[in-house]
């Protein structure tokens, strides 16, 4: 991926949901004049949801997301069924397709109410409008289209930028930051390191200092103390990957501002206050004690992973006692965390706001701690507090 691309956790989620054969899938297509999904007469054709990132003006970088029919049938229906619920937790607008010649059934009605229930701007397209004898007066919640002729297409384009709510500007890295500074990234190059290119939050990073009007060098762990001393005046701000942090804070001057990658995201994503609490939690670990290590991505696991084993090895040292771990990755997150004694999860750099803002409040609801990769790693090192006093200047909550 370029520096210049939207990555997907940044785009506006758009949702598509709706009853078998309503036509979701040919709306999808219509919106992006692509095959995006598969379309057919026959019920239940998308199984999985299907998602397409585009530039849809006057939005912008949008990810489009195709759900199976909420009325699927059967053992493997309601695994579908499920899928789609999972991305309405993800949704910033939400479309309910609706077959214009049966109207809203029952299940639609029920979606209807959980979407008021979450809060999340909706927009009813009546499909096959082409069918009906006469075309009704579209409101201001809802018009009448045809995926098959392009009828409304237009129409529906402009409802649904109406819709989407404005987001709160946030930033990484850039509001602590003044014209002219100077950062220094770490990133180390080891076996967990994709091949050929940076992660996604070491990219989101540099684009962000760039904004910013200020200059970045990059270096791996071993190479900092040159790196520093090549410079003809301090950074003002040491970034770096959690794994290295204590070396890499062994290796920084205490005059120069420390944090990492995923402290960053922590306060960019999420509730900073709240995660920092999880962070206490880490210490009072027992024997037997229940902990989700959770990502938002999924990947190959390398020898010496960092959710599966570092983390816990590093926590196990850091309580004396051992836990047992339960770990998940991706769209895959338990809806019922009572049990758990702590929820560690990564960045989140692959999940947009709406997701990461689920899962701290399902955690907070059952009572449960949550603390990030980089506030966990910080604390069992002892810099916690190092490593996010330069974060107070610019606290987004």
């Amino acid at each position: 991926m370029g520096l210049n691309d939207t990555p997907s956790g940044e785009r506006l989620h758009i949702g598509f949901f709706g009853l078998r054969n309503a036509g979701k899938s040919s709306l999808v297509n219509a919106v992006t004049g692509q095959t995006v999904s598969v379309v057919s007469d026959i019920k239940g054709t998308t199984t999985d949801p299907v998602k397409k990132a585009m530039e849809l003006l006057p939005l912008g970088p949008v990810l489009l997301i195709d759900t199976p029919g909420l009325d699927d049938a059967g053992a493997l229906g309601e695994q579908r069924v499920q899928r789609a619920k999972e991305i309405l937790r993800q949704t910033d607008c939400a479309v309910l397709v609706v077959d214009a010649v049966r109207g809203l059934t029952d299940d639609d009605s029920a979606l209807l109410a959980l979407l008021q229930e979450r809060m999340v701007p909706y927009l009813i397209a009546y499909n096959k409008a082409d069918l009906l004898p006469a075309v009704p007066q579209s409101g201001a919640r809802d018009c009448y289209i045809s995926a098959a002729t392009g009828v409304g297409i237009q129409e529906f384009k402009e409802k649904l930028s109406y819709l989407v709510p404005q987001r709160q500007q946030r930033r990484l890295v850039a509001d602590l930051l003044s014209p002219g500074d100077t950062v220094v990234l770490v990133t180390p190059i080891d076996a967990s390191a994709p091949k050929g290119r940076l992660i996604l939050p070491q990219q989101q990073v540099m684009r962000d200092i760039l904004d910013a009007h200020c200059t970045f060098a990059v270096c791996q762990p071993e190479e900092l103390p040159a790196t520093l001393s090549m410079l003809q005046r301090p950074p003002k701000l040491v970034i770096t990957d959690s794994q290295a942090f204590a070396r890499v804070s062994k290796d920084t001057p205490p005059e120069i501002m420390l944090t990492s990658f995923s402290i960053l995201f922590a306060r960019y994503k999420g509730s900073l206050p709240l995660l920092l609490r999880g962070a206490e939690r880490l210490g009072t670990l027992k024997d037997g004690d229940r902990v989700l290590i959770s990502e938002g991505c999924t990947h190959h696991r390398q020898c010496g992973d960092i959710g599966t084993v570092k983390l816990p090895a590093w926590i196990r040292a850091h309580c004396g006692a051992s836990p047992v771990f339960q770990f998940t990755s991706g769209g895959s997150f338990p809806d019922d965390l009572s049990g758990f004694a702590l929820v560690i999860h990564c960045g989140g750099c692959m999940l947009n706001e709406n997701e990461m803002r689920h899962r701290m409040q399902t955690a907070n609801a059952a009572g449960v701690p949550m603390v990030n990769y980089g506030l966990a790693i910080a604390e069992m090192h002892g810099i916690l507090k190092r490593s996010v006093q330069a974060l107070e200047k610019g606290e987004q909550v």
